[in-house]
């Protein structure tokens, strides 16, 4: 009876420590063959963005995304203050455009995607994670001329402890 309690006991331990079931935002370098998880826990907050100043404008665009279902990420809008090279002028279908006070808000009905590639510029314009009203410097705490897969997902404990808390950087 003992040996049963035990061994269900370290059966519960070896699951907790191996069974992901932490929910984050993960940045994860591609094209290497070990990478280091880097992520942010998720809150209540379902909300965050992304912020980042456009190479050439040099003015600053704000992605909004919501987290969907626990493991895909919504593209809400996205707001800017030019349309020259790279910005959308026009709504295409599924998509609302209003320019109001100087600024575009491209507003999405339905946009969901599972994961997106942010590649981290050697330029010194700002790239921001903005998460529960505090910002997180990409380029301070991510590799600049890499890319990273970003996605929300669930780690262990194990891949906690092995990854780079966003918060602890």
């Amino acid at each position: 009876m003992k040996k049963r309690i035990i061994l269900t006991l370290l059966l519960i331990m070896v699951a907790f420590i191996f069974v992901p079931f932490i929910p984050v935002l993960s940045f994860t370098e591609t094209h290497t063959d070990s990478p280091i998880p880097h992520y942010l826990s998720i809150k209540k907050e379902k909300n965050f963005q992304i912020i980042f100043t456009h190479t050439i404008h040099k003015t600053d665009v704000i992605e909004n995304y919501r987290v969907f279902n626990n493991k895909e990420i919504l593209l809400l809008s996205m707001e800017y203050s030019d349309v020259a090279i790279g910005m959308p002028s026009y709504a295409e279908e599924g998509q609302t455009l209003l320019y109001e006070d100087g600024k575009y808000t491209l507003s999405y009905d339905r946009s969901v995607l599972p994961h997106f590639t942010l590649f981290i510029g050697n330029v010194e314009d700002q790239l921001f994670l903005q998460y529960q009203q505090k910002k997180y410097d990409l380029k301070e705490r991510l590799e600049k001329g890499k890319s990273y897969l970003f996605e929300v997902k669930k780690l262990s404990l194990l891949e906690v402890m092995k990854g780079a808390n966003l918060n602890e950087q």
